[in-house]
């Protein structure tokens, strides 16, 4: 019997997701708001409810741009390739 685990959420996927939830919550539009930060570096994108704010100051947004993008890559399934 072969047991599949599911890949393990990295400090990245759990900042993204908690800084997407707070900007959401606070009637902003997240893809927007975190694009505008990731180009920018400016972290007033980000609302600072729910510490969202300090959370994605403290990945590198080079971190951010690559786990977006490995998340897109699999999504499309061309990691399978």
């Amino acid at each position: 019997m072969f047991r599949v685990e599911k890949e393990p959420e990295t400090g990245v996927k759990v900042v993204l997701s908690t800084v997407y939830e707070a900007l959401t919550e606070k009637g902003y539009n997240p893809i927007s708001q975190i694009v505008g930060y990731i180009m920018s570096g400016d972290p007033t994108y980000i609302t600072s409810h729910n510490n969202a704010r300090s959370l994605i100051m403290k990945v590198e947004r080079d971190e951010l741009v690559e786990e977006l993008l490995k998340q897109y890559i699999r999504s499309n399934g061309w990691d399978q390739k």
